[in-house]
C-alpha cells in the first residue's frame, strides 16, 4: 500500500512514499525517466518490492514534470530537477525522525542520471540505483554522459538491459570503472531501455532481483 506525499518546498516534492509492514532502517527515493512519472508501472513494481523487503520508499515526480504532464525536459530544466530530488531525500530523512540508518537514490534513465549528478555535486546519499542509466544518446555514442562520474564517491549499482540503445553492457562496464568507488552491474538479458517494463508487459521477477541483489551489494 502507498499514500500519496507532498512537501512545500522549492521546488516542491510530489509524489506517493510507500511504508514498509515491517521497516528496516533504510530509505529508498526513486524517480522516473525523460518521458515518465512517477506511476510508470516498472517504479511501482520496484516501490513495492522494496517496501516488502522493509525499505521506505518514496517515488516521486521530478519538478519538470510536476510542470509539465507530458514531454521530455528541456534543456534548462535539469540543475531544478537536482534541486527537486536533493528535497525529496530531507523530506525523507525528517520522516524518519533520525530512525533512518541508510538513504539510498535511484531512478530510470534521466531520473538516474540526475541523481548521480546530485550525488556526485553532494554526498546527500549513501548510494544509487541507476536504472537503464542514459549513456549517451542513441545516435551519438561519441558524446558519452560520464564527465561527472569520477567525482561520486558512493557505491552504485547498475541494472541495464543488454538491448539497450542508450548504452551497450561493454559502454557501461567501461564508465563504471571510472567511478572510485565499489559499483555492480546486472544486466537484464534481452530487455531494451524500458526493462521489459513498457506498456502492460512487465518482467514479473525483475523488481525481486534487482532487490535481493541491491541487499547483496550494499550489505
Amino acid at each position: 500500500m502507498f499514500e500519496q506525499f507532498s512537501i512545500r518546498a522549492d521546488p516542491p516534492v510530489e509524489g506517493f512514499l510507500h511504508r514498509a509492514e515491517s521497516p528496516s532502517s533504510d530509505g529508498l527515493v526513486l524517480t522516473h525517466g525523460a518521458g515518465g512519472n512517477a506511476q510508470m508501472p516498472l517504479l511501482v513494481a520496484l516501490a513495492e518490492a522494496f517496501s516488502g523487503a522493509g525499505f521506505t520508499v518514496l517515488r516521486c515526480d521530478l519538478p519538470f514534470r510536476q510542470q509539465r504532464s507530458f514531454g521530455p525536459p528541456r534543456p534548462g530544466d535539469a540543475v531544478r530537477d537536482r534541486e527537486g530530488l536533493k528535497n525529496a531525500v530531507a523530506a525523507m530523512r525528517k520522516l524518519g525522525s533520525g530512525n533512518l540508518r541508510r538513504l539510498f537514490v535511484g531512478g530510470q534513465s534521466y531520473g538516474g542520471r540526475q541523481a548521480s549528478m546530485l550525488l556526485a555535486e553532494d554526498q546527500v546519499a549513501d548510494g544509487l540505483l541507476l536504472l537503464s542509466y542514459p549513456l549517451h544518446a542513441p545516435s551519438k555514442p561519441d558524446q558519452p554522459r560520464i564527465q561527472h562520474l569520477p567525482q561520486i564517491k558512493v557505491p552504485v549499482m547498475f541494472v541495464h538491459g543488454t538491448h539497450d540503445p542508450f548504452g551497450s553492457i561493454e559502454e557501461i562496464e567501461s564508465a563504471r570503472k571510472l567511478i572510485p568507488g565499489k559499483t555492480l552491474l546486472v544486466p537484464v538479458e534481452g530487455a531494451g531501455h524500458d526493462l521489459g517494463f513498457k506498456g502492460k508487459s512487465k518482467r514479473g521477477a525483475l523488481p525481486l532481483l534487482v532487490v535481493e541483489e541491491f541487499q547483496r551489494f550494499f550489505g
